[in-house]
């Protein structure tokens, strides 16, 4: 035999279980968000080097994922962010200094935050892999996003600071959120 349900116990059964979908759903607004940031490099004059540079916000720094290829094989490379997020220059010159924003660090002849590190292309002239990096954020002074990522001809001296990176820029893109 069927029980039969009155409309007040109809209605409140629906609005819970409506409720409950809805606050469910409500989880993956109200999780907290990544913050992501992503430039595509375009070779510059003479070049083939051309890819991609991810970063994404961690509570040790910025993870800075890049996947390049067209580089010299078997080579060392220096991956900077510079100042501008401009392009526009053939040899990537417009993208100005390499990021600093803590000037002081430069006296002491500290790297500084936007020189990322070297990476390295295998024989087949691909680049993959990822780097931390502490001292930049995407939010806020030391914010790498509407700033330029290059790739540069040479590796980076840890011993040496270049205004303007090591070598010509193989390649350059703007820092842009996703």
């Amino acid at each position: 035999m069927r029980k039969r349900i009155d409309g007040h116990a109809a209605r409140a059964f629906i609005i819970l279980t409506a409720g409950g979908l809805l606050l469910s759903g409500c989880s993956t607004f109200l999780r907290p968000q990544e913050k992501r940031a992503d430039a595509q490099l375009l070779p510059t004059v003479g070049s083939l080097t051309r890819g991609s540079v991810t970063f994404i916000e961690r509570s040790d720094g910025v993870q800075v994922t890049y996947n390049l290829n067209g580089l010299p094989p078997d080579s060392d490379h220096a991956l900077q962010v510079h100042e501008r997020g401009d392009c526009n220059a053939a040899d990537g010159s417009s993208a100005g200094q390499v990021f600093s924003p803590a000037a002081d660090r430069l006296k002491s002849g500290a790297r500084v935050e936007g020189d990322l590190g070297n990476i390295h292309a295998d024989s087949n002239g691909v680049a993959t892999g990822f780097i931390v990096a502490p001292d930049v954020s995407l939010d806020g002074v030391r914010s790498v996003l509407q700033r330029s990522v290059l790739v540069h001809r040479d590796a980076t001296d840890p011993y040496a600071y270049t205004q303007h990176g090591p070598g010509p820029a193989l390649a350059c893109g703007t820092i842009r959120w996703q």
